[in-house]
């Protein structure tokens, strides 16, 4: 082996464990940020239900602002498990919380507010639709399709 080849040989180990290294790294700093992220929904969520505790009952916005954090937990949850972000969640995230916009601000709101909002809403359940039967990772009719006829899997 010439000196040439055992250089480019020394530098190719050393790029190996450079990336290795910095592949630990992102994970590393995967974790931890799911992790904190994981911790500030369900810190945020309990100290939400201690004031609707506190207030004696919820109201519409309260529960649908606990649903918007079960969805961001959920949604940090499935990172765990796959490593891979769902969109859907991130769409249905934008879809609460609009709708949570919309149901407690609707008598203050003028028509064309509420009509942007609607409309929001409505080509945001579309994009659901979209991604739920192009991307087989989130097509659910065809995972029931896959499942035998008497599972009582949840899909």
């Amino acid at each position: 082996m010439t000196q040439q080849e055992q250089g480019k040989a020394e530098l190719s180990i050393a790029k190996k464990k450079m990336e290795f290294i910095g592949n630990v790294f992102v994970e590393t700093f995967h974790i931890l940020a799911l992790f904190v992220i994981g911790g500030t929904v369900i810190w945020s969520a309990a100290e939400e239900y201690l004031a609707i505790i506190r207030a004696g009952h919820p109201t519409l916005k309260d529960i649908l602002l606990l649903f918007i954090y079960l969805e961001i937990g959920a949604m940090v949850g499935i990172y765990f498990k796959t490593k891979r972000l769902p969109v859907v969640f991130l769409i249905y995230i934008a879809i609460t919380a609009l709708t949570r916009v919309l149901t407690v601000d609707i008598k203050t709101m003028d028509w064309p507010h509420v009509l942007t909002l609607s409309g929001a809403i409505l080509i945001l359940a579309l994009s659901v639709t979209f991604v739920s039967n192009k991307n087989p990772l989130f097509n659910i009719n065809r995972k029931q399709q896959e499942a035998p006829p008497d599972s009582t899997e949840i899909l």
